[in-house]
C-alpha cells in the first residue's frame, strides 16, 4: 500500500510554519530594539524634558516652562547658526556628490591599479575629525605651515581669520575626509549594474559619456538618495571638526547649530537652551531624511534593476 501526500496538505503545513518563522525573526530584533531604546529613545526623551527646565549641569533641575523655547527662538544667533548649517550642508553636498560619484565609477573598474587607488582614497576616513582639523590647522598656518616650508606665497593667508576663507576651508576639509566613504557607496552601486546594459549600449554605438548619463546615473538613483541622506543628515553633526579648526570663529561666522548647542550648554552652562537646539537638530534631521527618502518614490524599497 502506498501512502501519498496531497499538495493541499503540504501547502497547509508550510503555511502553518510561517507564523513561527516570523515570530522567530521578531525575537532576533529584540537586542537591536533594546539598544535603540536605551541609547536613542531614552536620551531623546531626557533632552526634550530638559528643554523645559533650568539646569546649569551641576545643581538641581528646576522647571522653566516655555522660557527656554521663547528665548532661543527669539535669539538672532540661532538663525545665524541655522543659516550657516544649511549653507555648509548645501555646499558640501554640491562638492562631495559629483566627486564621490565620479570616483565611485572610476574605482568600480577591473584594473588592478584601481583597487590600490581605492585603498588610498579610503585612508582619510580612518582618521578622526579632530586629528584632521589639527593637521590642517598646522599645515595652513601662515607663519609655520606649508607656505613657509615650501615657499608658496599664495598659501600664506589668514585662512581661519577671514569668514569666507574659513567657510571654504571647512567645506574643503569635510569633502577631503568624507568623499572616500561616499565613493565606496557609489562603487558598490556601480558594480551591481548588469554588464549586459553596457554591452547593448556599445552595440548601439553609445560612447562612454552617453552610457554614463543614460545607464549609470539612472541605475544609481537609489544609491544617490542613500548617499545624499547620509551626507545631508551627517552635516548636522560637524561639531568636532569645526570646533577644533575654527572654534566657531572668526566671530560667529562658522558657529553652526551643533557648535552653538555645545557652547550654550558647556561654556555658558545653559543646559535648557542647549537642549532646545538639540531638539531642533533632531527635528531637522528627521525632516530632511524623510524628504530625501520620499524622492525615491513609493518603490524606493524595490530593486533599482526592476524591469530590466
Amino acid at each position: 500500500m502506498s501512502i501519498t501526500t496531497s499538495p493541499r496538505a503540504a501547502t497547509g503545513s508550510s503555511k502553518s510554519d510561517q507564523p513561527s518563522q516570523h515570530s522567530a525573526l521578531a525575537w532576533l530584533t529584540l537586542p537591536a530594539l533594546f539598544f535603540f531604546i536605551v541609547f536613542a529613545v531614552i536620551p531623546l526623551i531626557g533632552v526634550l524634558i530638559l528643554s523645559f527646565a533650568n539646569w546649569d549641569g551641576i545643581g538641581a533641575i528646576g522647571a522653566a516652562g516655555m522660557e527656554n523655547w521663547t528665548s532661543v527662538l527669539a535669539d538672532p544667533d540661532l538663525y545665524n547658526s541655522l543659516g550657516l548649517t544649511f549653507l555648509i550642508m548645501i555646499v558640501s553636498w554640491l562638492v562631495q556628490t559629483p566627486i564621490s560619484l565620479l570616483l565611485g565609477v572610476f574605482t568600480a573598474g577591473t584594473q588592478r591599479y584601481r583597487a590600490a587607488l581605492a585603498v588610498l582614497y579610503f585612508l582619510p576616513l580612518l582618521l578622526s575629525s579632530a586629528a584632521v582639523a589639527i593637521a590642517y590647522k598646522a599645515l595652513l598656518d601662515p607663519n609655520f605651515g606649508l607656505a613657509m616650508g615650501l615657499g608658496l606665497p599664495f598659501l600664506a593667508q589668514d585662512w581661519l581669520g577671514v569668514p569666507q576663507l574659513a567657510l571654504g576651508l571647512i567645506v574643503f576639509v569635510i569633502a577631503w575626509q568624507f568623499v572616500p566613504f561616499h565613493t565606496l557607496i557609489y562603487q558598490g552601486g556601480v558594480r551591481q549594474i548588469p554588464k549586459s546594459l553596457y554591452e547593448a549600449a556599445q552595440i548601439d554605438g553609445a560612447g562612454t559619456i552617453k552610457q554614463f548619463f543614460h545607464i549609470t546615473l539612472p541605475q544609481l538613483k537609489y544609491t544617490i538618495i542613500t548617499s545624499s541622506t547620509l551626507m545631508v543628515v551627517g552635516s548636522l553633526t560637524y561639531f568636532d571638526l569645526i570646533f577644533v579648526l575654527t572654534g566657531g570663529g572668526p566671530g560667529n561666522s562658522t558657529r553652526i547649530l551643533a557648535l552653538d548647542m555645545y557652547l550654550r550648554g558647556f561654556r555658558a552652562n545653559l543646559m535648557g537652551p542647549a537642549s532646545v537646539i538639540a531638539v531642533i537638530l533632531v527635528v531637522i534631521g528627521l525632516a530632511l531624511a524623510l524628504f530625501l527618502q520620499r524622492l525615491g518614490g513609493k518603490d524606493k524599497q524595490g530593486s533599482q534593476l526592476e524591469g530590466m
